[in-house]
Protein backbone atom coordinates (compact mmCIF):
# COMPACT_ATOMS: atom_id res chain seq x y z
CA UNK A 1 0.00 0.00 0.00
CA UNK A 2 1.12 3.53 -0.67
CA UNK A 3 -1.53 6.23 -0.28
CA UNK A 4 -4.45 5.59 2.05
CA UNK A 5 -7.41 7.96 2.08
CA UNK A 6 -9.52 7.91 5.24
CA UNK A 7 -12.97 9.44 5.04
CA UNK A 8 -14.02 10.32 8.58
CA UNK A 9 -11.33 11.35 11.06
CA UNK A 10 -12.99 10.52 14.36
CA UNK A 11 -12.40 7.60 16.72
CA UNK A 12 -12.62 4.88 14.06
CA UNK A 13 -10.79 6.57 11.20
CA UNK A 14 -8.30 8.35 13.44
CA UNK A 15 -7.38 5.16 15.29
CA UNK A 16 -6.86 3.36 11.98
CA UNK A 17 -4.61 6.21 10.83
CA UNK A 18 -2.49 5.97 13.99
CA UNK A 19 -1.87 2.25 13.58
CA UNK A 20 -1.33 2.32 9.81
CA UNK A 21 1.29 5.02 10.30
CA UNK A 22 2.96 3.14 13.15
CA UNK A 23 3.12 -0.05 11.07
CA UNK A 24 4.47 1.83 8.02
CA UNK A 25 1.61 0.50 5.92
CA UNK A 26 0.96 3.85 4.29
CA UNK A 27 3.56 6.20 2.84
CA UNK A 28 0.91 8.92 2.84
CA UNK A 29 -2.42 9.29 4.65
CA UNK A 30 -4.99 11.68 3.21
CA UNK A 31 -7.94 12.73 5.33
CA UNK A 32 -11.45 13.75 4.36
CA UNK A 33 -13.88 15.21 6.88
CA UNK A 34 -16.84 17.54 6.44
CA UNK A 35 -16.22 19.01 9.90
CA UNK A 36 -13.44 21.65 9.57
CA UNK A 37 -12.64 21.42 13.28
CA UNK A 38 -12.12 17.65 13.00
CA UNK A 39 -10.00 18.09 9.90
CA UNK A 40 -7.81 20.65 11.65
CA UNK A 41 -7.48 18.52 14.76
CA UNK A 42 -6.50 15.45 12.71
CA UNK A 43 -3.75 17.47 11.03
CA UNK A 44 -2.54 18.92 14.33
CA UNK A 45 -2.45 15.47 15.93
CA UNK A 46 -0.51 14.04 13.00
CA UNK A 47 -3.21 11.53 12.13
CA UNK A 48 -3.08 12.54 8.46
CA UNK A 49 -0.56 14.22 6.19
CA UNK A 50 -3.11 16.39 4.44
CA UNK A 51 -6.83 16.97 4.17
CA UNK A 52 -8.37 17.17 0.70
CA UNK A 53 -11.81 17.34 -0.89
CA UNK A 54 -13.40 13.94 -1.41
CA UNK A 55 -12.91 13.63 -5.17
CA UNK A 56 -9.24 14.61 -5.12
CA UNK A 57 -8.55 12.39 -2.10
CA UNK A 58 -10.19 9.35 -3.73
CA UNK A 59 -8.48 9.84 -7.09
CA UNK A 60 -5.05 9.91 -5.39
CA UNK A 61 -5.66 6.80 -3.28
CA UNK A 62 -4.52 3.22 -3.45
CA UNK A 63 -6.88 2.39 -0.59
CA UNK A 64 -9.97 4.31 0.52
CA UNK A 65 -11.39 3.64 3.99
CA UNK A 66 -14.89 4.87 4.84
CA UNK A 67 -15.03 5.45 8.60
CA UNK A 68 -18.17 7.55 8.94
CA UNK A 69 -21.67 6.74 10.29
CA UNK A 70 -23.52 4.13 8.24
CA UNK A 71 -25.98 6.62 6.73
CA UNK A 72 -23.03 8.62 5.41
CA UNK A 73 -21.41 5.42 4.11
CA UNK A 74 -24.64 4.67 2.30
CA UNK A 75 -24.59 8.09 0.67
CA UNK A 76 -20.89 7.83 -0.28
CA UNK A 77 -20.50 4.22 -1.36
CA UNK A 78 -21.63 4.46 -4.98
CA UNK A 79 -20.09 7.90 -5.66
CA UNK A 80 -16.74 6.79 -4.23
CA UNK A 81 -16.81 3.58 -6.27
CA UNK A 82 -17.50 5.70 -9.35
CA UNK A 83 -14.39 7.80 -8.61
CA UNK A 84 -12.17 4.92 -7.50
CA UNK A 85 -9.04 4.36 -9.64
CA UNK A 86 -8.90 0.97 -11.33
CA UNK A 87 -6.05 -0.26 -9.14
CA UNK A 88 -7.53 0.94 -5.83
CA UNK A 89 -9.50 -0.82 -3.08
CA UNK A 90 -12.47 0.58 -1.16
CA UNK A 91 -13.15 -0.64 2.39
CA UNK A 92 -15.94 0.45 4.70
CA UNK A 93 -16.03 0.03 8.49
CA UNK A 94 -19.80 0.32 8.89
CA UNK A 95 -21.68 -1.46 11.69
CA UNK A 96 -24.48 -2.70 9.41
CA UNK A 97 -23.93 -4.52 6.15
CA UNK A 98 -27.08 -5.72 4.35
CA UNK A 99 -28.20 -2.37 2.98
CA UNK A 100 -24.66 -1.33 2.00
CA UNK A 101 -23.87 -4.55 0.17
CA UNK A 102 -27.24 -4.51 -1.53
CA UNK A 103 -26.89 -1.06 -3.00
CA UNK A 104 -23.64 -1.81 -4.85
CA UNK A 105 -24.26 -5.46 -5.75
CA UNK A 106 -24.59 -4.59 -9.46
CA UNK A 107 -21.97 -1.84 -9.54
CA UNK A 108 -19.33 -2.45 -12.23
CA UNK A 109 -16.57 -1.85 -9.66
CA UNK A 110 -18.12 -4.08 -6.97
CA UNK A 111 -15.02 -6.29 -7.01
CA UNK A 112 -12.90 -3.41 -5.73
CA UNK A 113 -15.04 -3.07 -2.59
CA UNK A 114 -14.56 -5.00 0.68
CA UNK A 115 -17.42 -4.75 3.20
CA UNK A 116 -15.90 -4.92 6.68
CA UNK A 117 -16.89 -4.32 10.28
CA UNK A 118 -14.20 -4.28 12.97
CA UNK A 119 -15.93 -4.75 16.31
CA UNK A 120 -13.98 -2.14 18.21
CA UNK A 121 -14.60 1.28 19.67
CA UNK A 122 -15.24 3.34 22.76
CA UNK A 123 -18.02 5.66 23.83
CA UNK A 124 -15.90 8.67 22.81
CA UNK A 125 -15.79 10.43 19.45
CA UNK A 126 -13.74 12.90 17.42
CA UNK A 127 -10.05 12.93 16.40
CA UNK A 128 -8.86 13.42 19.99
CA UNK A 129 -10.51 10.09 20.88
CA UNK A 130 -8.31 8.18 18.40
CA UNK A 131 -6.28 5.45 20.10
CA UNK A 132 -3.31 3.34 19.15
CA UNK A 133 -3.99 -0.40 19.22
CA UNK A 134 -7.76 0.14 19.25
CA UNK A 135 -8.17 -2.77 16.85
CA UNK A 136 -5.50 -5.12 18.19
CA UNK A 137 -6.96 -8.55 18.90
CA UNK A 138 -10.47 -7.47 17.97
CA UNK A 139 -12.79 -9.42 15.67
CA UNK A 140 -13.32 -8.09 12.16
CA UNK A 141 -16.21 -9.31 10.02
CA UNK A 142 -15.98 -9.28 6.22
CA UNK A 143 -19.25 -9.82 4.38
CA UNK A 144 -19.79 -11.12 0.85
CA UNK A 145 -16.10 -11.86 0.33
CA UNK A 146 -16.99 -13.78 -2.83
CA UNK A 147 -18.09 -10.49 -4.41
CA UNK A 148 -14.67 -8.89 -3.79
CA UNK A 149 -11.81 -9.52 -6.20
CA UNK A 150 -8.79 -11.49 -5.05
CA UNK A 151 -6.64 -8.38 -5.35
CA UNK A 152 -8.99 -6.20 -3.30
CA UNK A 153 -9.40 -8.85 -0.64
CA UNK A 154 -5.63 -9.35 -0.37
CA UNK A 155 -5.12 -5.60 0.00
CA UNK A 156 -7.81 -5.38 2.67
CA UNK A 157 -6.48 -8.37 4.58
CA UNK A 158 -3.01 -6.82 4.68
CA UNK A 159 -4.53 -3.67 6.15
CA UNK A 160 -6.55 -5.67 8.70
CA UNK A 161 -3.43 -7.58 9.72
CA UNK A 162 -1.51 -4.34 10.21
CA UNK A 163 -4.29 -3.12 12.51
CA UNK A 164 -4.11 -6.36 14.52
CA UNK A 165 -7.62 -7.48 13.56
CA UNK A 166 -8.71 -11.12 13.47
CA UNK A 167 -11.00 -11.54 10.48
CA UNK A 168 -13.98 -13.86 10.07
CA UNK A 169 -16.36 -14.12 7.13
CA UNK A 170 -20.15 -14.26 6.96
CA UNK A 171 -23.07 -13.15 4.84
CA UNK A 172 -24.51 -9.67 5.38
CA UNK A 173 -27.90 -10.80 6.70
CA UNK A 174 -26.32 -13.04 9.34
CA UNK A 175 -24.02 -10.18 10.35
CA UNK A 176 -26.90 -7.76 10.88
CA UNK A 177 -29.01 -10.28 12.81
CA UNK A 178 -26.21 -11.31 15.16
CA UNK A 179 -25.00 -7.75 15.74
CA UNK A 180 -28.54 -6.72 16.66
CA UNK A 181 -28.24 -8.98 19.72
CA UNK A 182 -24.60 -8.64 20.74
CA UNK A 183 -24.04 -4.95 20.03
CA UNK A 184 -27.05 -2.90 19.02
CA UNK A 185 -29.37 -4.19 21.76
CA UNK A 186 -26.78 -3.47 24.46
CA UNK A 187 -26.61 0.14 23.29
CA UNK A 188 -30.41 0.43 23.34
CA UNK A 189 -30.45 -1.00 26.88
CA UNK A 190 -27.84 1.49 28.03
CA UNK A 191 -29.60 4.46 26.45
CA UNK A 192 -32.95 3.46 27.98
CA UNK A 193 -31.48 2.79 31.44
CA UNK A 194 -29.82 6.19 31.34
CA UNK A 195 -33.13 7.87 30.40
CA UNK A 196 -34.92 5.98 33.20
CA UNK A 197 -32.45 7.09 35.87
CA UNK A 198 -32.38 10.67 34.58
CA UNK A 199 -36.18 10.76 34.91
CA UNK A 200 -35.91 9.39 38.47
CA UNK A 201 -33.25 11.99 39.26
CA UNK A 202 -35.82 14.75 38.74
CA UNK A 203 -37.60 13.54 41.86
CA UNK A 204 -34.65 12.03 43.72
CA UNK A 205 -31.98 14.72 43.62
CA UNK A 206 -29.23 12.72 45.36
CA UNK A 207 -29.62 9.54 43.35
CA UNK A 208 -26.35 9.90 41.43
CA UNK A 209 -24.39 10.29 44.67
CA UNK A 210 -25.18 6.62 45.28
CA UNK A 211 -24.08 5.41 41.86
CA UNK A 212 -21.17 2.99 41.92
CA UNK A 213 -18.96 1.30 39.37
CA UNK A 214 -21.70 -1.16 38.41
CA UNK A 215 -24.01 1.62 37.33
CA UNK A 216 -21.20 3.44 35.55
CA UNK A 217 -20.21 0.37 33.53
CA UNK A 218 -23.83 -0.42 32.65
CA UNK A 219 -24.61 3.05 31.29
CA UNK A 220 -21.18 3.66 29.72
CA UNK A 221 -22.58 3.00 26.25
CA UNK A 222 -25.19 5.73 26.77
CA UNK A 223 -22.36 8.22 26.24
CA UNK A 224 -22.01 6.98 22.64
CA UNK A 225 -22.67 9.37 19.78
CA UNK A 226 -26.32 9.57 18.66
CA UNK A 227 -25.04 10.67 15.25
CA UNK A 228 -23.41 7.26 14.91
CA UNK A 229 -26.02 5.07 16.55
CA UNK A 230 -29.31 6.46 15.23
CA UNK A 231 -28.38 5.47 11.64
CA UNK A 232 -27.30 2.00 12.84
CA UNK A 233 -30.64 1.49 14.55
CA UNK A 234 -32.46 2.74 11.43
CA UNK A 235 -30.59 0.46 9.03
CA UNK A 236 -30.97 -2.59 11.27
CA UNK A 237 -34.47 -1.81 12.51
CA UNK A 238 -36.01 -5.18 11.57
CA UNK A 239 -33.50 -7.37 13.40
CA UNK A 240 -33.07 -4.88 16.26
CA UNK A 241 -36.84 -4.63 16.66
CA UNK A 242 -37.00 -8.42 16.96
CA UNK A 243 -34.23 -8.41 19.56
CA UNK A 244 -35.94 -5.66 21.58
CA UNK A 245 -39.23 -7.58 21.51
CA UNK A 246 -37.55 -10.69 22.92
CA UNK A 247 -35.74 -8.57 25.52
CA UNK A 248 -39.02 -6.97 26.64
CA UNK A 249 -40.67 -10.39 26.92
CA UNK A 250 -38.01 -11.64 29.33
CA UNK A 251 -37.98 -8.32 31.20
CA UNK A 252 -41.76 -8.57 31.70
CA UNK A 253 -41.37 -12.14 32.97
CA UNK A 254 -38.80 -10.91 35.48
CA UNK A 255 -41.14 -8.10 36.56
CA UNK A 256 -44.09 -10.49 37.01
CA UNK A 257 -42.10 -12.89 39.18
CA UNK A 258 -40.73 -9.96 41.17
CA UNK A 259 -44.18 -8.54 41.86
CA UNK A 260 -45.56 -12.01 42.69
CA UNK A 261 -42.77 -12.68 45.16
CA UNK A 262 -41.49 -15.66 43.17
CA UNK A 263 -37.93 -15.28 44.40
CA UNK A 264 -37.09 -18.90 43.59
CA UNK A 265 -37.94 -18.34 39.93
CA UNK A 266 -35.97 -15.08 39.88
CA UNK A 267 -33.04 -17.05 41.29
CA UNK A 268 -33.41 -19.60 38.48
CA UNK A 269 -33.51 -16.83 35.86
CA UNK A 270 -30.33 -15.30 37.24
CA UNK A 271 -28.68 -18.72 37.32
CA UNK A 272 -29.62 -19.11 33.66
CA UNK A 273 -28.11 -15.68 32.93
CA UNK A 274 -24.90 -16.71 34.71
CA UNK A 275 -24.35 -19.31 31.97
CA UNK A 276 -23.01 -16.51 29.82
CA UNK A 277 -19.89 -16.35 32.02
CA UNK A 278 -18.08 -19.42 30.56
CA UNK A 279 -19.15 -18.37 27.06
CA UNK A 280 -17.51 -14.96 27.46
CA UNK A 281 -14.48 -16.35 29.26
CA UNK A 282 -14.00 -18.93 26.51
CA UNK A 283 -14.26 -16.23 23.85
CA UNK A 284 -11.60 -14.19 25.66
CA UNK A 285 -9.22 -17.16 25.64
CA UNK A 286 -9.88 -18.36 22.10
CA UNK A 287 -8.63 -16.19 19.21
CA UNK A 288 -11.02 -15.66 16.29
CA UNK A 289 -10.13 -17.51 13.11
Amino acid sequence: MHTVTIVGLGLIGGSAARDLRRENVATSIIGVDQNPAHAGAALALGLVDEVLPLQEAVEKADVVLLAVPVNAIGALLRPVLDLLPEHATLIDFGSTKSALCGQVRQHPKRGQYVAAHPIAGTENSGPAAALEHLYKGKTNIVCEREASSGEALATAMALFEALGLQTVFMDAETHDKQLAYISHLSHVSSFVLSMTVLDAEKAEKDIFALAGSGFASTVRLAKSSPAMWAPIFEQNSAYLGQAIEEYITILKQFQEHLQSGNTAILYQMMEQANKIRPVLEGKAKTPAL
